[in-house]
């Protein structure tokens, strides 16, 4: 507001002009069918590199002692007696047993890796943008979980195991009733889940104890 000086020497008043307030904007709208809200994928390159290196080094291996025989040379003594071996001891022979057991296994593991997304340590968040990810480490989550349990009054000590379904929370309340402490734990952790913005959030399992006797 501003005064100016009539020539008659008077004041007047100004209109004052305010400025509209602009609404708050709207928070970002959450794309529930954008799809992509399953796990993170590993990329894997440890095993991949790993039997990558052993193929590469047994099919080197074979090629060098084919090439060898072809070139009128005797094939190589493990070969040798590998093809013994093989022709001479029975399908239910120990050995035959264990290296079949240890070739399956070998099989199952690459096949499992192929087909699971791995990465089990990140948990999927709701996505606001079609075009961007976000992920929330399972650790840095149950720790979220366990600081808001801790300002509950009467809360002693909070342990939180947190999986990709379920938040298992295990309290020590040393005063106030236990249901009243129940009931507050239940109130603020699930406000929590539900402020971690998880695509799937996982259910409450709340256990409020007192403390064991020392001694």
């Amino acid at each position: 507001m501003s005064e100016s000086q009539g020539s008659e020497g008077t004041t007047q008043r100004l209109p004052v002009l305010e400025k509209p307030t602009e609404p708050d904007p709207a928070p970002p709208p959450v794309l529930e069918d954008a799809g992509g809200t399953g796990r993170f994928w590993s990329p894997r390159r440890v095993p991949a590199a790993v039997a990558a290196v052993l193929l590469l080094a047994v099919a080197g291996l074979f090629l060098y002692d084919i090439a060898a025989v072809r070139a009128h040379q005797p094939a190589m003594r493990w070969r040798r007696e590998l093809a013994t071996q093989l022709a001479e001891r029975p399908l239910d022979d120990a050995w035959v047993l264990v290296g079949a057991g240890v070739a399956a296994a070998l099989g199952l593991w690459l096949i499992v890796l192929a087909a699971t997304p791995g990465l089990r340590g990140i948990l999927p968040m709701r996505r606001t943008h079609a075009d961007v990810r976000a992920g929330l480490y399972r650790e840095a989550a149950a720790l979220v979980l366990r600081d808001r349990a801790v300002e509950v009054a009467g809360v002693q000590s909070v342990r939180v195991r947190l999986s990709r379904t379920k938040a298992d929370v295990m309290a020590v309340a040393h005063f106030r009733e236990l249901d009243d402490v129940r009931a507050d734990l239940d109130a603020v952790l699930g406000d929590a889940i539900r402020g971690l913005g998880l695509a799937r959030p996982p259910s409450l399992s709340l256990h409020v104890r007192r403390p064991g006797k020392k001694g």
